[in-house]
């Protein structure tokens, strides 16, 4: 056998460049990283172990509240453990990349078309939506379909002399005075009136002139949990026209309702059973029952959103049309939306929403039976209801019962209501997938252990400077 010979360096060039490495793929120094200070507003000047960073963010996150005993968000809290996993698998596909991801196009397309379907689109399968970050983005898209389609029909006189308005009531969430702002829209808002805590239909149809682009209701009220009467509203804009002329459309912001009525309240009509009705939103991420990030925006048919508002772009291969405001965004939402349509079903869905209406309805008898409050909703619509001090009260008002409740790591928000009834401050429960009957108990035992020193108070105490929201969207 021939000697083995060494490799001549001189002349074997196959190591000559090493392995490429990732940067990420090295530890930091572990003995420097012991003692590493990194500054907190600005970049440090090298890296930490990845351990190491995971334990200071982490350390951070600590003191954040918990997420399943916040009783103020709408958004969902808790998914199963395959949901998790399947969102992890998408979180790197860019939603916009149809092209690249045309799976993840499908399951959007599909998504539209149930939702299409679920609120009787007169076609779903032509129905014409998207997907967007949340119902903010979606009701920003709708009234931007509004002002162009009244744009197109007031050409001789916009924007010269005529400036749109928009009809909404006083209660509706921020994200519809942005667009107003936004868009340079008059908002003309219905205030509410005694018990009345959202939208008046004749109210709504007097403040419609020939400059309205259209009318906004609300399937679920952020404030207390409320319906707002969309037939009764579509009914009242139909007499309108028998009368002038004018046509004005309908939206439904269905940010929570339109996840719950179709389930637990068939009979009632509020969707695009309605001719007037030309749109529809709703979160995903709320009782569409997926993580933060979702949202859809639905049109009866193609007519009902202007051609000029879609854009096309081919740069990322393919000819891709593009709605919504945002761009770039993960797909992994619409791949959870997609699964949770499927794991559930109608059956499934019912189900998981009339145990949150139950929990809500049981939660507020209970708040009720104690005789300190006085509810407003009962969480018979939205499992959502709002309650204020009962009379007689004077030792304490709501936003003490929110900061004593916060103690105890419950989140509950304390607000006073909108135009001509700021008088009224109110505490909002919204039960979601995952607040349990048990943890309803919990909560109820925890409020009834504050009320005695809260009783014993001189007085409420002052209110903090910047009045609380009501966490809308």
């Amino acid at each position: 056998m021939a000697p083995h010979k060494g490799s001549d360096a001189s002349k074997d060039t196959s190591d000559k460049h090493g392995y490429s490495v990732n940067p990420f793929y090295g530890e930091a120094d572990p003995v420097g990283g012991m003692a590493a200070k990194p500054p907190r507003h600005r970049l440090p000047d090298g890296p930490v172990a990845p351990s190491t960073a995971y334990q200071f963010v982490r350390d951070e996150l600590m003191l954040d509240g918990n997420s399943r005993l916040n009783l103020a968000t709408f958004v969902t809290t808790w998914m199963e453990t395959q949901a998790g996993v399947l969102m992890a698998e998408c979180r790197d596909k860019n939603m916009i990349d149809k092209d690249e991801y045309p799976r993840t196009a499908e399951l959007e397309q599909r998504c539209v078309t149930i939702l299409a379907d679920l609120w009787h689109a007169p076609d779903p399968l032509s129905a014409v939506g998207c997907s967007t970050t949340g119902s903010s983005e979606a009701c920003m898209l709708a009234g931007m379909a509004f002002k162009r389609r009244w744009a197109q029909r007031n050409a001789d006189r916009y924007p010269a002399t005529a400036r749109p308005n928009l009809v909404m009531g006083a209660n509706v969430q921020v994200c519809w005075e942005k667009f107003c702002t936004f868009w340079e829209v008059e908002a003309r808002q219905v205030p509410m009136e005694g018990d009345r805590y959202h939208l008046d239909p004749a109210a709504a149809a007097e403040l419609c002139d020939e400059n309205t682009i259209g009318v906004v209701t609300v399937l679920g009220s952020t404030f207390d949990g409320s319906y707002e009467p969309v037939a009764d509203v579509c009914a009242a804009l139909d007499a309108l026209q028998e009368r002038t002329g004018l046509d004005v459309p309908v939206h439904v912001d269905g940010a929570s309702g339109a996840m719950i009525a179709p389930f637990l309240d068939e009979e009632l009509t509020w969707d695009f059973r309605l001719p007037r009705v030309a749109s529809i939103n709703t979160s995903g991420h709320k009782y569409g029952l997926v993580y933060p990030g979702v949202g859809w925006a639905l049109w009866r048919d193609k007519e009902a959103l202007p051609e000029e508002l879609v854009f096309r772009v081919n740069y990322l291969g393919g000819d891709m049309p593009t709605f919504a405001l945002n761009f770039s965004r993960p797909g992994a939402q619409v791949a959870a939306q997609y699964y949770t349509f499927l794991r559930l079903g109608r059956d499934g869905f019912r189900a998981v929403q009339q145990m949150a209406r139950d929990v809500a309805m049981s939660l507020a008898r209970h708040i009720e039976e104690l005789g300190d409050f006085r509810l407003l909703t009962r969480g018979d619509e939205l499992p959502v209801f709002a309650f204020t001090t009962a009379d007689g009260v004077e030792n304490y008002d709501v936003f003490d019962v929110s900061r004593r409740l916060r103690e105890r790591g419950w989140l509950v928000p304390a607000y006073t209501f909108p135009a001509n009834r700021e008088d009224l401050s109110v505490l909002r429960i919204v039960c979601r997938n995952g607040f349990t009957h048990d943890l309803a108990d919990l909560f109820i035992q925890d409020l009834t252990q504050l009320l005695p020193e809260l009783r014993r108070q001189p007085g409420p105490l002052d209110r903090p400077e910047g009045v609380a929201t009501a966490f809308h969207h």
